[in-house]
């Protein structure tokens, strides 16, 4: 497992968990130690805020993952994070109990409302942490690794597999506007209470959840260069710019591919159950094409390839959006498309890239923060 170690030996990631956790000690320090008065005290809608914006980083890296290194353009990762989120929300929703506006301590209101008589099946065992917690993992995980055995196996790439990964998305929001698929239909599910017996009200909750994203993205982001560096990442590398050539040297490059597509579902998956939480809904949205679209912006906004670049490309445009939204509503769209015009024409490779040619004026050699990574 000394694969494992090899992210702390690279000057990149040192330098991301350290800015990592600087910021997350910042906005905790600024907002417990601070008075709600003084200017610097960042408010736990700010603190929220930002905790939904850290869930999106590291949906971004997942993505960078198969997308960067793999060459597989996913426009389907929205499914995964949705899944996950999904599975969280069920585990939100059977700890209502009899609190409930109906106050039925068996059926979530929904299910009061539209008559059902009894729990499905596919509900049972949510009300354990444990059983919820792993299914956030297993649920993208094993929809990941049958589209992706079919998929693979069928050696689809390329455009074609873009596609087929987008009209998975559509098909599933399909799926879960249905109200009798019981997850709540068009208005999903929401209205939560309590997250492992803490009020998800409650402030300090609300904080935890913030450094839960923290330390799920530093986790995630350790794994996604642990597996990069490893000789399963150089075996991808290959199987990205040569898959012809690396079949040939003996490599079932299906199984690399497999793998790697699985781990990546898993992140999104565990990333929208650490969004679910902040924002208080889940719904059929979130399966949206547009959103797996928008996700791939991010990472392109960003520098491909990179992971970094990711984590950059997330946060920087989802603040614009709040930004954005806030001031000019109906302007949004039309500024994301121009900004992505904008960074393709001026910036082909991302803020990584801009990154990584400063450095490369200033003689330093940053890790990973290499020419030849970020223009892979």
């Amino acid at each position: 497992m000394h694969w494992l170690g090899q992210p702390f030996r690279e000057r990149s990631t040192l330098v991301f968990l350290g800015v990592l956790l600087l910021a997350l000690a910042a906005v905790t320090l600024l907002h417990v130690a601070v008075p709600p008065e003084h200017p610097l005290y960042v408010s736990i809608y700010t603190v929220n805020l930002f905790g939904k914006y850290l869930s999106y980083a590291l949906l971004a890296v997942a993505v960078d993952l198969v997308w960067g290194y793999l060459g597989i353009l996913s426009l389907g990762h929205g499914a995964f994070f949705a899944l996950g989120g999904y599975a969280m929300g069920m585990y939100l929703m059977r700890q209502i109990g009899d609190r409930g506006d109906y106050g039925n301590p068996d059926l979530p209101d929904f299910m009061v409302f539209l008559n059902w008589d009894s729990l499905p099946w596919y509900w049972q065992g949510f009300d354990m942490a444990w059983f919820a917690f792993l299914m956030v993992l297993l649920a993208p995980g094993l929809l990941a690794l049958l589209f992706g055995f079919l998929a693979f196996r069928s050696r689809v790439t390329g455009v074609y597999l873009s596609i087929i990964t987008q009209a998975l998305t559509f098909a599933l929001m399909l799926a879960f506007f249905r109200n009798e698929m019981g997850f709540g239909g068009n208005n999903g599910l929401t209205d939560f209470r309590e997250i492992l017996g803490f009020n998800l009200r409650s402030s300090d909750t609300r904080l935890g959840l913030f450094l839960a994203s923290g330390a799920a993205l530093a986790i995630g982001y350790v794994l996604c260069r642990a597996i990069v560096a490893s000789k399963l990442g150089r075996v991808c590398v290959a199987t990205r710019d040569a898959e012809a050539r690396t079949r040939f040297l003996g490599y079932r490059v299906e199984r690399f591919q497999l793998f790697v597509f699985v781990v990546s579902a898993m992140l999104a998956g565990l990333a929208g159950a650490l969004y679910v939480p902040q924002v208080g809904i889940i719904n059929p949205s979130e399966f949206s094409p547009l959103f797996s679209i928008e996700i791939v912006l991010w990472v392109a906004l960003g520098g491909r390839a990179t992971l970094y670049g990711a984590v950059i490309g997330a946060i920087l445009v989802n603040y614009a959006k709040t930004v954005f939204t806030g001031v000019m509503p109906d302007a949004w769209l039309f500024s994301l498309g121009g900004l992505f015009v904008l960074v393709t024409v001026l910036l082909p490779r991302g803020v990584a890239g801009l990154l990584a040619f400063r450095f490369r004026r200033r003689g330093k050699s940053p890790g990973s923060l290499s020419g030849r990574e970020v223009s892979a």
